[in-house]
């Protein structure tokens, strides 16, 4: 399985490729869409974006020097008709670059790009929300030779989608960004920090009533007060352990490193690392994380020994044992970690 992973700079390529990384994503913000748009919404990101054409065609040139590839993020959920002939200008000049990919997530985006000839792939991207295998097989006839699959699947749906579509790549998450809701079907906004964070975190002022109007007992309000604290908890779980990392910058969150051994048994092309905007040391201990584990895989280990390997990578079993950090929370209960193991971190 190949490591897919993010740039937001042409100064990252080089590094994320000798780490591993055997395709790059990343996304562009030019100045003529900007100007004529008055937009930033050429994909899902605002943020972490390239920003002239100049730099996408170095960063192909780059990966390639180092035997990998890019692709380009197409990863809004919808698009103006003006924009979507826009991006067909757009996808025309990647593939002259040698882009080796579009990741694509608006479905009239992707019928048009799949009734061109332009010579290069097209990957369904996760905000296409693929659940089953006649979405997956409707996203091929459109022209996609790759569906990236949403965080949310178990690795039984995972791996009867890819057995029932042989002729089709699938990919699959495998560290950082979780979506606390479901992030195809989200059509709220990621603020940066300053200006509140993603409107998912919930920060809000509530207070509970009873619909009958009767004051809550206290037993109610004890139930309520808890059920609160374990949301809270697993929203901390959910972006990044409050965004942390351990002392030797490996980062905590959502993780399926402990599900490699069954993502590579269902026969899975790829493996994709989120975070475009983060900063590149954190992708860098990402792409090290992942390639640490499939060079166990490709040892001939063993599920249990990799998925004790990748357990202990961060020495924090005791996170994983939750099962808030998982992606794939299956592999938890067949490979339980042991979090009297876990060190400080």
């Amino acid at each position: 399985m190949k490591i897919v992973a993010p740039i937001s700079r042409v100064d990252e390529v080089a590094a994320m490729a000798a780490a591993g990384a055997g395709e790059i994503y990343c996304g562009i913000v030019p100045t003529d869409w900007t100007e004529r748009f008055r937009s930033a919404g050429v994909n899902r990101r605002a943020f972490g974006n390239l920003t002239r054409y100049e730099e996408l065609a170095e960063a192909v040139a780059i990966a390639a020097g180092h035997g990998s590839t890019v692709s380009l993020v197409m990863n809004a959920q919808h698009y103006a008709d003006a924009q979507v002939e826009a991006l067909l200008e757009l996808a025309e000049r990647f593939a002259g670059m040698g882009g080796h990919a579009l990741i694509v997530g608006d479905i009239g985006l992707l019928a048009r790009l799949g009734r061109q000839d332009l010579g290069i792939r097209l990957h369904a991207s996760s905000l296409l929300a693929c659940r089953n295998a006649g979405t997956a097989a409707l996203l091929g006839e459109l022209g996609a030779c790759r569906v990236v699959l949403p965080r949310d699947l178990g690795l039984g749906e995972i791996t009867a989608m890819a057995a029932a579509l042989p002729q089709l790549e699938f990919e699959a998450f495998v560290l950082n960004d979780g979506c606390v809701f479901e992030e195809g079907n989200c059509h709220t906004i990621h603020l940066p920090g300053r200006l509140g964070g993603p409107i998912c975190l919930d920060r809000y002022a509530t207070e509970y009533t009873r619909v009958d109007g009767r004051t809550l007992s206290a037993s109610e309000a004890e139930a309520l007060a808890a059920n609160d604290a374990r949301h809270e908890e697993w929203l901390w779980y959910r972006f990044g352990c409050g965004f942390s990392v351990t002392a030797n910058g490996l980062p905590f969150g959502p993780c399926g490193l402990c599900a490699v051994p069954a993502l590579a048994e269902a026969g899975l092309a790829a493996v994709k690392i989120a975070g475009r905007e983060g900063p590149l040391d954190r992708k860098l201990k990402s792409v090290e994380m992942v390639r640490a584990t499939l060079d166990r895989l490709g040892a001939r280990q063993g599920g249990a020994q990799v998925a004790a390997f990748a357990q202990g990578l961060r020495a924090r079993q005791d996170l994983c044992a939750t099962g808030y950090m998982c992606y794939y929370r299956e592999v938890i209960e067949r490979y339980r970690p042991d979090p009297l193991l876990a060190q400080a971190g």
